[in-house]
């Protein structure tokens, strides 16, 4: 073969290099967007560029990966749904005491369910992997709780947080299926 010839096989397998991991990043970007959904762009949001967002996302998977989320037994699972219907009528005679145990009843069935339960931005994390479609609305609800603790958040505005920890609940619960949730 002549120099001509080497130069144009390397030239070739370069480009086909390039254009496969071209097709393999723009896969993978079309995957976790699926997989995540809104999370894919509050990722990208929170660390400005979609690569560095990626890499958080498919680190949250390996790392929850690793971690045994279970189903509840039956009788968690009724004891939990029954603390829940207490907190929901606790609601009308003291909106803010009942989102405070809203949460604390949402970190309960994560921590029986084998998530860890450490600072909230964690959890939310952790929450991502197997259920995208309502860390949003965790993340919406502990900011109203927050809000609500600095005394900028009405009564309105705490309905609605119990309505996005009631979703949380109810997927972490198995109660009802949510859009694009895994199962463990």
């Amino acid at each position: 073969m002549d120099t001509t010839t080497i130069i144009l096989i390397v030239a070739a397998v370069i480009v086909l290099a390039a254009v496969g991991w071209v097709m393999y990043r723009q896969q993978r970007r079309k995957a976790l967007r699926s997989r995540f959904g809104p999370e894919y762009t509050h990722a990208v949001r929170q660390y400005g560029d979609e690569n560095r967002a990626e890499a958080a996302l498919a680190a949250r998977e390996r790392r929850m990966e690793k971690i045994h989320i279970r189903s509840l037994s039956r009788e968690d699972h009724d004891r939990f749904a029954e603390s829940w219907q207490n907190v929901q009528r606790e609601f009308v005679d003291d909106p803010a005491m009942a989102i405070q145990r809203a949460d604390g009843l949402v970190g309960e069935v994560m921590n029986a369910r084998g998530y860890p339960v450490a600072n909230f931005e964690h959890r939310a994390e952790d929450i991502s992997v197997d259920h995208p479609h309502v860390v949003e609305k965790y993340r919406a609800a502990h900011d109203i709780a927050d809000r609500h603790k600095r005394g900028q958040a009405g009564t309105e505005d705490l309905r609605q947080a119990m309505i996005h920890y009631r979703d949380l609940f109810d997927d972490l619960l198995e109660t009802h299926p949510a859009g694009g949730r895994m199962k463990r």
